[in-house]
């Protein structure tokens, strides 16, 4: 079993190293909420959305070329008309954190993380928003302990969307 250490980070160009992992894990992740065959926009149109200057998407993957984890970050769209930022700001949203089951609780998600963070200070983003549910066990603590904090909360039923922001991102 490989661990954090035995890995490599590498930024993601072309969308074929990474999609069996992405959609095996939002299967596992999200169950019934979502509809397992239907590859989601954003993967189906992956060099439009990740490749820069919109997006970023980083895999870490083990001594076999086998993918342990992945994040990114995309140009946020404004699909959420509650959240505010500000004008004129480079706000991109990060977005598939995923992490195989073996290699969770081994710090990799905090480094894959710092790896992203770099990436978009090197792009000359200005906010990092994210959100996430109540239902992905550890990831509100995660996000908040890499210093997110909330926005707004979602009373949606289904999903209780959290929005969060980076705080003190331009400091």
């Amino acid at each position: 079993m490989p661990d954090s250490a035995t890995v490599t980070i590498h930024r993601i160009h072309d969308s074929q190293i990474v999609l069996d992992f992405l959609l095996h894990a939002r299967k596992e992740m999200f169950g019934e909420r979502i509809n397992p065959l239907e590859v989601p926009e954003d993967l189906a149109n992956y060099e439009l959305v990740y490749a820069p200057p919109n997006g970023c998407m980083l895999a870490a993957v083990d001594s076999d070329d086998k993918v342990q984890a992945t994040i990114a970050y995309r140009a946020y769209d404004g699909r959420f008309p509650q959240l505010h930022f500000h004008d004129n700001a480079k706000i991109v949203e990060v977005v598939r954190l995923y992490v195989a089951p073996c290699m969770r609780r081994s710090g990799l998600a905090t480094q894959l993380f710092h790896a992203l963070e770099q990436e978009a200070r090197a792009d000359g983003c200005d906010v990092l928003y994210l959100h996430t549910h109540p239902f992905l066990e550890g990831a509100l603590e995660f996000w908040q302990k890499c210093g997110f904090q909330i926005m707004d909360r979602e009373e949606d039923p289904v999903w209780q969307t959290i929005h969060m922001q980076l705080s003190d991102w331009n400091t």
